[in-house]
């Protein structure tokens, strides 16, 4: 299980609490980037994750 899977709820979330530290750091993780940069995607087009990962160009690390 990675650190993503542990990290994050079960639900299906559909935006990210980009004020939660541990959330950012799944996150940061699963897009392969640093915090900076998903705060500056979060301010650019909201913390929407489809939008955010269609932003980043669909990484998705893991």
């Amino acid at each position: 299980m990675s650190f993503v899977e542990k990290t994050l709820p079960r639900r299906a979330a559909t935006h990210i609490d980009i004020n939660d530290r541990v959330v950012r750091a799944a996150w940061t993780e699963r897009f392969a980037i640093t915090e900076g940069q998903l705060r500056k995607a979060a301010r650019l087009v909201g913390s929407r994750i489809t939008t955010l990962t269609s932003h980043l160009g669909g990484q998705s690390g893991s």
